[in-house]
């Protein structure tokens, strides 16, 4: 097959920039796309379980216990390069989460956030000191630091896959969440990389870091709920031991974002959350791409 690719607009981190009206193109060829990318579900028990089939990607779900966060790993293994991200990593489980990458063969592009954190300190930091090359990515409207700033509509490539940015604000201004790409030789069903937007069967607290929660209702409605139903819905955090869910049964079963736009509001309006444990050690951190003193231990939960 061809694939075409554009000559403007390339950010220096190698972002494709939203959709615009098409500018001078060149035609180069790249390998047929492979066949029958999709992803399998079984049952397991009382629980679901989604397996990919798509001779393309590596998937990898790991989990951080303290801050009970998810770490996602994607490669394109079909690549020569084996190009791969990860999103959403936390400092502690940097050397797990490279060791992966080494023993993968993989060849880590990006480390990239859903949003600026306050539960924990990104591993973003980190990870450039450890892999050289590597970009950090967070949102533009976000106002931390980053290689890549990113903003709705632009896609993030690694090899011949690729991740959509969609912003997703209100449980802080800048969320965003991450869809893998739609088309030939991308993964089906679609798979969206929500953060605290949209959680399984919850959302994210909307009382703090510019949250609204109006604003996060309409941003899962318009955003996250138009993909398809199908669509598989991997969260940052989970508190339940539940890993995945899709659009469908949180369009179903989410017991706050399933209900008209006023009662959302009175359900965020009366959770009366206590103050984050970790927001005045993990937010300044996370503003700094996670670059907090790398002569000290990744942050610890004693400072709650």
């Amino acid at each position: 097959m061809l694939r075409v690719r554009c000559l403007a607009r390339v950010s220096a981190c190698g972002l494709s920039p939203r959709a615009a009206p098409r500018p001078a193109i060149s035609i180069s060829p790249t390998r047929k796309a492979a066949a029958g990318c999709g992803l399998r579900w079984r049952a397991m028990g009382s629980t679901s379980a989604y397996t990919t089939s798509c001779d393309k990607l590596l998937f990898r779900q790991l989990f951080e216990k303290e801050s009970c966060t998810y770490t996602y790993l994607l490669a394109d293994v079909s690549h020569p390069d084996k190009p791969a991200v990860l999103i959403d990593p936390v400092d502690k489980t940097v050397d797990r989460d490279l060791s992966l990458v080494k023993e993968l063969g993989l060849k880590l592009m990006y480390a990239m956030n859903t949003h600026v954190h306050a539960d924990h300190v990104t591993g973003t930091g980190l990870i450039k000191g450890k892999v050289p090359g590597v970009k950090s990515v967070i949102s533009k409207v976000s106002n931390a630091r980053a290689d890549c700033l990113i903003i709705a509509g632009e896609k993030i490539h690694f090899g011949d896959l690729f991740l959509e940015v969609r912003a997703t604000p209100g449980h802080t201004q800048g969320c965003v969440t991450y869809v893998t790409g739609d088309g030939p030789g991308q993964p089906q069903p679609r798979m969206a990389f929500t953060g605290d937007a949209l959680l399984i069967r919850g959302c994210g607290r909307t009382d703090f870091q510019g949250g609204s929660s109006l604003q996060l209702y309409q941003s899962v409605h318009s955003q996250i709920f138009t993909l398809p139903e199908d669509t598989l819905v991997y969260p940052a955090h989970d508190y339940k031991g539940f890993t995945v869910s899709s659009v469908g049964e949180e369009l179903l079963y989410n017991p706050r974002l399933s209900k008209d736009e006023e009662t959302f509001k009175s359900i965020m309006e009366n959770l009366n959350l206590s103050y984050p444990k970790m927001i005045d050690v993990a937010v300044p951190a996370n503003l700094a791409c996670g670059l907090q003193d790398l002569s000290a231990k990744p942050a610890e939960a004693a400072s709650n």
